[in-house]
């Protein structure tokens, strides 16, 4: 067994958004820090591709300028963010294709939400109640307030079972990973209270330039890529072309399954999968950057992702995102260009399949209870930060990062 030569004060395995964060803080209070990485670039489950000169994300992903700890880190301009339109379409099988859009961002909208089709007097009034209270109110407030399921919490604002079918359950399914309204509604007013005051948008070059960008913040040399750990030991770890490297602080800001291989006895939630269909169409089916979410929930959510960002396809062709719950098993892909086609009023036949990309624990399941925050601390030297030790989103896994940089500052002093 080799070892290396440097020994710095913390090793920090995994670059996603956590151990980058993490990283960065605690090299600006002066620490010594050496990040490893499995794989061959930054960033986790944010990853962007280039298929045949379109551009994929590694699953279908949003990014929210919202987040306080976005707000910290990142330059947003340098992102060059491009926003989705505020709202989402609604495939509804017996009214047609709803808009559900933010009267506040575009009052043209407000006739279209009068009208009925989609929400009642009685929804919309309850609508306005839950918004102004969730977004005006402060964060601290929500996290303390009586947790149950998201479709208890919806139930006891006043909203119809109708308008929870029709579109709170179909759209918050495509956020939460789930379709049953499970989550914790201390999560739900979180993730609502950040679309009200941010902007849903994706990185000109792809989520994938969000870990790049915080990768670039640190000195160069500190991360390694392509040195997978095999185990931790009484001085660091060891990777698994056997070369240990000593460091009194380790953190683990891996996904929770290599998380719970490298610190034995470490609860883990459960894990929400997703599979993301990117088809080619020869001419976009909308000719807007808009979410599209079915009533049916025969997929969670999709979207022309080449009208949000007109790079992400060669001229002349338009990408489509559609995701589902679970896997890729076989005849789903059929079944979703039905519903596509029925969705989108086009014809799907001459679409191709460009890629599909499953995402296993793409989000933890945050049923009640669900703390919003878990310690970093697992033992003498030992610290494990992500977003499974958080809520489940960039926010969570950049904050679970900067609270481990915390503990281990106060644990040296």
């Amino acid at each position: 067994m080799s070892k290396s030569a440097r020994t710095p004060d913390v090793l920090v395995i995994g670059a996603g958004a956590a151990g980058l964060a993490c990283a960065r803080d605690l090299l600006t209070a002066g620490l010594d820090v050496e990040v490893v990485e499995a794989s061959d670039g930054v960033g986790g489950r944010m990853r962007t591709d280039r298929v045949d000169g379109f551009v994929v994300d590694r699953g279908f992903q949003v990014f929210n300028t919202s987040y306080p700890q976005v707000k910290r880190r990142l330059a947003l301009r340098g992102l060059r963010p491009v926003p989705f339109t505020p709202g989402v379409l609604v495939h509804a099988a017996d009214r047609g294709t709803l808009r559900f859009g933010d009267p506040s961002r575009r009052p043209g909208t407000l006739p279209g939400l009068l009208t009925g089709r989609l929400a009642g007097p009685r929804d919309l009034a309850a609508l306005g109640v839950l918004s102004a209270r969730t977004a005006l109110g402060p964060a601290a407030a929500l996290k303390r307030a009586p947790e149950r399921t998201t479709r208890t919490a919806l139930a006891d604002a006043g909203f119809s079972e109708a308008f929870v079918e029709r579109f709170f359950r179909p759209f918050l399914s495509g956020v939460f990973l789930e379709d049953g309204l499970e989550t914790s509604s201390r999560f739900f007013h979180l993730v609502w209270r950040s679309m009200l005051r941010g902007t849903l948008c994706l990185p000109a070059e792809g989520i994938g330039a969000v870990p790049l960008a915080l990768a670039d913040a640190l000195p160069p040399g500190t991360v390694r890529l392509e040195t997978p750990v095999a185990a931790l030991t009484e001085d660091g770890a060891v990777t698994e072309d056997g070369r240990e490297v000593a460091a009194p602080t380790v953190v683990v800001a891996t996904g929770w399954g290599p998380a719970a291989r490298l610190l034995p006895g470490l609860p883990v939630p459960d894990g929400r999968t997703v599979t993301t269909y990117y088809h080619v169409a020869p001419r976009p089916p909308l000719r807007e950057p808009t979410l599209l979410v079915d009533e049916r929930r025969r997929f969670l959510n999709t979207c022309v992702l080449s009208e949000v960002v007109a790079g992400f396809a060669p001229r002349g062709s338009a990408l489509v995102a559609t995701s589902v719950l679970g896997t890729d098993t076989e005849g789903r892909q059929r079944t979703v260009l039905d519903a596509l086609a029925e969705a989108y009023h086009a014809d799907t036949g001459g679409w191709d399949l460009l890629t599909v990309r499953t995402v296993p624990d793409a989000l933890p399941a945050m049923a009640p209870p669900q703390p919003l925050s878990r310690t970093s601390r697992f033992g003498p030297g030992r610290h494990v930060c992500g977003d499974h030790r958080a809520t489940g989103s960039v926010q969570g896994a950049l904050a679970s990062g900067a609270r481990a940089a915390r503990e281990i500052l106060r644990d040296r002093r």
